[in-house]
């Protein structure tokens, strides 16, 4: 290349750096977007629109919580979407929350009676959880020679009311006196197949499951505990583990005696 035609291209160059500077300084001045090959560069990785990683994260549909209420027998598993299971919960609540205050009416208005079998009461005003006192059983029955011996006024109960109710029963034991036979298990809970899913219906009120179970304790020879076993928990806990074993063997038997090998 020629003296000559060196100088033409340093010329050319000079004139091109000229020609960006001056456009720089023009949209600097501006405010507005330029288009210097540095100017390209930074905007190539920085892009305000794009969100990071940090600033995203999972979100919860409307209505939906990140947790659900157990019940005491699991609800079978449904396809059913977030939002249509809060729709569905709604009328629910509101068929259990009038069903419990009517049935609390009826039986407190049987309790002020003098020939009252049993009176019941809410657990720290907490309407789906009662203490029910069952205060007659029948009168020739050995439970109820054993009531009067030891001056036991009444069997105590602990009726706890699923989410669901009442299209699903409630979990019922009993709290004192400890009791032995009657169909009454560890914990205090009660081998009866109207507290299970499969023996409940909803049209059963309390006063039903409460006459139920008179009948039932005397039916299976209950009698009031002498002695304490003291290795054995007697607790809501155990009794819940012991009920649940029940359903099982129930559920695979059906309501017969099951086999000695099966407890």
């Amino acid at each position: 290349m020629t003296t000559r035609s060196k100088d033409k291209v340093v010329a050319a160059f000079r004139k091109l750096f000229r020609t960006s500077e001056k456009i720089s300084e023009q949209d600097g001045a501006s405010g507005g977007p330029t288009n210097s090959p540095s100017r390209h560069l930074l905007s190539r990785h920085h892009r305000p629109d794009v969100v990071t990683p940090s600033n995203s994260g999972p979100q919860e549909m409307p209505g939906c919580s990140s947790h659900s209420s157990s019940y005491f027998f699991k609800a079978k598993k449904s396809g059913a979407s977030c939002s249509q299971t809060a729709v569905t919960a709604v009328p629910e609540r509101g068929v259990r929350l009038r069903r419990l205050m009517k049935e609390l009416s009826e039986v407190q208005r049987l309790q002020h009676r003098r020939d009252a079998a049993f009176s019941a009461e809410l657990v720290n005003d907490n309407l789906f959880e009662w203490h029910v006192r069952l205060h007659k059983v029948d009168p020739e029955s050995e439970l109820a020679a054993d009531m009067r011996e030891l001056e036991v006024p009444y069997i105590l109960l602990h009726v706890i009311f699923p989410e669901n109710f009442p299209f699903a029963p409630p979990f019922m034991r009993v709290i004192s006196p400890r009791i032995d036979k009657g169909f009454v298990m560890e914990g205090g809970a009660i081998c009866m197949e109207l507290l299970t899913p499969r023996g409940w219906a909803s049209a059963y009120t309390i006063e039903a499951v409460i006459t139920q179970f008179a009948a039932s304790i005397v039916k299976g020879q209950g009698r009031i505990a002498r002695k304490t076993k003291s290795h054995k928990e007697f607790n809501r806990r155990s009794a819940e583990e012991s009920f649940r074993s029940l359903v099982k063997t129930h559920e695979k038997y059906g309501w017969v005696t099951p086999p000695l090998a099966e407890g």
